[in-house]
């Protein structure tokens, strides 16, 4: 297939922490971030790029946090999928009031809130340049959003994953508590695995190894930077 003028990448998935949505307050959704959020979405949606995006849901309920305080950790991922769908209901909102045209695909079956996620529905969605949010994780507990995320950029046959956090990229040891940390601009799966660092869980990591899907880990905070990984320049992390 022959690249678009300027796109490095023509099919990606957007992994974005639910964390992301809550701003400084770090719980719920804070409007002003969210509205950054889609303005960067709708600007790599212009971009002619068929976007999927899965969004965490740690700024409602953290499944696996809620179970180390003694929850049933079953039902504690099923909040933590329900959180995602949330998130994703109001991205949708705000993106569709920007005039992009978006639909949410959930592995919970929820009819009157977003369409079940059925794969052949999705690659058409997104070959119709609609922007798919896919909620609700796998649908099955024990899995994180990475590792979700990961297997909806497979199914897609997504180019790449692109992992927006609230640091530059991939480092030797988080650089928030570690002032020494150094920041690594490329490293291969088998390192990530082996050094234990935090780029995603080791079942997402794996299933990108085995098919051969690039992360790229850059900062959300940076304007565009989505966007210019997505034309090949060199931005955050890439993992390969």
């Amino acid at each position: 297939m022959s690249r678009k003028d300027g796109l490095r990448y023509e099919r990606v998935l957007l992994k974005l922490s639910g964390e992301a949505l809550a701003g400084e307050r770090g719980f719920g959704i804070e409007p002003v971030v969210v509205d950054q959020l889609t303005d960067e979405i709708r600007s790599i949606a212009e971009m002619g790029v068929s976007l999927g995006v899965v969004i965490g849901g740690g700024n409602i309920v953290r499944g696996a946090m809620a179970s180390k305080e003694g929850m049933d950790r079953v039902q504690a991922d099923y909040m933590g999928m329900l959180g995602t769908i949330i998130n994703a209901l109001a991205v949708q909102d705000l993106l569709e009031h920007k005039g992009v045209e978006t639909r949410v695909m959930t592995a919970i079956r929820m009819e009157e809130l977003a369409e079940p996620y059925i794969r052949r529905r999705a690659l058409r969605h997104m070959e119709k340049k609609r922007v798919v949010l896919f909620a609700g994780g796998t649908g099955n507990p024990y899995f994180s959003t990475d590792t979700a995320a990961v297997l909806r950029a497979i199914e897609m046959g997504s180019d790449v994953v692109i992992k927006a956090t609230k640091v530059q990229g991939v480092f030797t040891a988080d650089p928030v508590k570690d002032p020494e940390a150094q920041f690594i601009p490329s490293i291969s799966f088998q390192e990530v695995v082996a050094r234990e660092l935090a780029v995603m869980d080791a079942a997402a990591v794996s299933l990108c190894k085995e098919n051969g899907l690039p992360i790229i880990v850059l900062n959300l905070q940076d304007r565009g930077a989505v966007a210019d990984a997505i034309r090949g320049e060199r931005v955050g992390t890439l993992v390969s």
